[in-house]
C-alpha cells in the first residue's frame, strides 16, 4: 500500500515536471504574448489588446511583406507591419500611394483615412538584413519613416498570430 502511494506521487511529480518543462519550452521558443501599446496599429490592433506571437516561424523562415511583427528594442517592444524586405525600395507618392520596387502596393488592410494619413516620402532602399516597417495608423505611427529607422533582422522576435484579449476581440491578426 505504502509503495503504491509513493509510486503514484512519483508519477504525478514526473507528469507535473514534464508539463512545466513543456510549458517553459513553448513559452520561450514557440509562442509568447505582447500587449499593444498606443494606436499606431489601429484599426488592425487596438491599444491594450494582448496578442499571441509566433517565435518559431522566423527560426525556420524569413519575415514576409505584410507580416505583423514584434520588434524588440532595449526599452520596449513595438508591433508593426513589414512593408519592405532587404534590398527593396520603398516610396510613398504625393497622392499617398505606396510603391515597393517601383510597383504600387494595394493596402487592403487600411481604410481611406489611413492611406491619406501616409505622408509622402522619397524612395528609400532597405539595407541587407534589415526591414522597413510602418504602423497601420500612419498619421501617428513611430516607424521606419520617423524614429525607429530600419529594423535589423535580429530585432524581429516573432509574427503576430492572434488577438487573445479582450476575449470578445479574439481574432487572427494575419
Amino acid at each position: 500500500m505504502k509503495n503504491k502511494i509513493l509510486k503514484e506521487i512519483l508519477d504525478w511529480t514526473k507528469a507535473i515536471g514534464f508539463a512545466l518543462v513543456l510549458a517553459f519550452a513553448i513559452r520561450h521558443f514557440v509562442f509568447a504574448t505582447s500587449i499593444v501599446e498606443g494606436t499606431s496599429m489601429d484599426p488592425t490592433l487596438e491599444d491594450g489588446e494582448r496578442v499571441m506571437y509566433n517565435k518559431f516561424v522566423y527560426l525556420v523562415g524569413e519575415p514576409e511583406r505584410g507580416d505583423i511583427v514584434i520588434i524588440q528594442r532595449p526599452t520596449k517592444n513595438y508591433v508593426k507591419r513589414i512593408i519592405g524586405l532587404p534590398g527593396d525600395t520603398v516610396e510613398v507618392s504625393e497622392d499617398h500611394s505606396l510603391f515597393v520596387n517601383g510597383k504600387q502596393v494595394e493596402q487592403d488592410y487600411l481604410n481611406k483615412q489611413a492611406i491619406q494619413g501616409t505622408f509622402p516620402f522619397s524612395e528609400k532602399e532597405v539595407p541587407e538584413d534589415e526591414y522597413f516597417v510602418m504602423g497601420d495608423n500612419r498619421i501617428v505611427s513611430k516607424d521606419s519613416r520617423n524614429g525607429l529607422g530600419f529594423i535589423n533582422h535580429d530585432e524581429v522576435i516573432g509574427r503576430s498570430e492572434l488577438v487573445i484579449y479582450p476575449f470578445d476581440e479574439l481574432n487572427w491578426t494575419r
